[in-house]
């Protein structure tokens, strides 16, 4: 649940209600959904209405750059936001990526992309660099960087960088004001938070020694003639 109410349609002035219709439009248009709660991060820039006006210009800018392959932005910013954990980011960032291609074992794979063949080596770099751009502090090699430039022009790089910053923003935002997913995968696959992927291994692992424990106990039984 949200820490504090956002200012709805019908409460905000003329001008959020333009920022509010324009962003649900362009949002219903490339999710193909218009959730209850889509948005729910808006009406909370609506109590700061300069900032509500600054965030939809940079918005409405980086939806109109096309110098990177929109698959390769896509990727990059969805493996950002599993990263921060972001629930809305990663409920939006899926549902617009299988509308841009990607499939169902893509976004599951997306934690493990690093040894999935389900990944070019293009993407991969993409991916890695999100991954070195998310972190505190952030680590980016330079090793890495000359590697993408052999992919990117410089223009292509800058866009890339910005969409991962913007969304590790859109994303801590959204966690510290208690933003959860609004809907639109809801029912759909959706690519897993970063946290929930290693807690989910971590227990895993901690199933798998058990079992090999309880194996091992077994056998010591069966060969003391114990059963």
């Amino acid at each position: 649940m949200a820490h504090i109410a956002g200012i709805s349609a019908e409460n905000a002035g003329q001008d959020a209600k333009l920022v509010f219709d324009y962003t649900r439009q362009g949002l219903a248009g490339i999710t193909g959904r218009e959730p209850e709660r889509m948005l729910e991060p808006l009406e909370m820039y609506a109590h700061a209405p300069e900032l509500l006006k600054a965030i939809a210009g940079l918005e409405q800018a980086t939806a109109q750059v096309t110098r990177l392959d929109e698959r390769l932005n896509v990727l990059a910013q969805l493996k950002a936001a599993t990263l921060t954990s972001c629930e809305y980011c990663i409920d939006l960032g899926s549902q617009i990526a299988r509308r841009s291609g990607l499939s169902d074992e893509q976004l599951l794979a997306l934690p493990a992309y690093r040894t999935s063949p389900l990944f070019s080596d293009v993407e991969k770099l993409v991916l890695d660099y999100a991954v070195a751009m998310s972190r505190t502090p952030v680590d980016v090699p330079d090793g890495l960087v000359a590697k993408l430039r052999q992919h990117l022009d410089d223009g292509q790089l800058v866009e890339l960088t910005h969409g991962i910053a913007l969304e590790n923003m859109r994303g801590r935002f959204n966690l510290a004001l208690g933003i959860g997913a609004a809907g639109f995968s809801e029912g759909m696959v959706c690519a897993v938070p970063a946290r929930a992927q290693a807690r989910a291994e971590a227990m895993g692992s901690r199933y798998r020694k058990a079992v090999r424990l309880k194996s091992k106990t077994v056998q010591i039984a069966i060969e003391g003639g114990v059963s």
